[in-house]
């Protein structure tokens, strides 16, 4: 298998072999379909990103019975936790760092 240094930016939803402005969030070390994986779901958090835009709209339902909104935590969660296994001392730490993944605090 054989991997490559990728830049990641959550915030985007980037992942690029190239080192550019702002996609440095973290740096992740990853084989083509790792990455592939990555960037499902990346797509599945903005599909539920999406949803809940329009939920949102939706004044008699209540924000905290949006399925699209839990959806979209359990992406970022996920790919939080895809670019901890993946990222390099740096990116785990600062991951460590962030608190997202309660099982890394115990």
């Amino acid at each position: 298998m054989n991997k490559k240094e990728y830049y990641v930016n959550i915030g985007t939803r980037e992942i690029s072999i190239n080192h550019d402005a702002n996609n440095d969030d973290f740096i992740i070390e990853a084989s083509n379909e790792e990455v592939m994986a990555l960037r499902e779901v990346f797509e599945e958090i903005y599909n539920s990103d999406v949803r809940s835009f329009f939920r949102a709209h939706v004044t008699a339902l209540p924000y905290h019975l949006d399925e699209a909104n839990d959806e979209y935590d359990e992406g970022m969660k996920t790919a939080f936790r895809m670019i901890y296994n993946l990222g390099n001392e740096e990116s785990r730490q600062q991951i460590e760092e962030m608190g997202v993944l309660e099982d890394l605090s115990e």
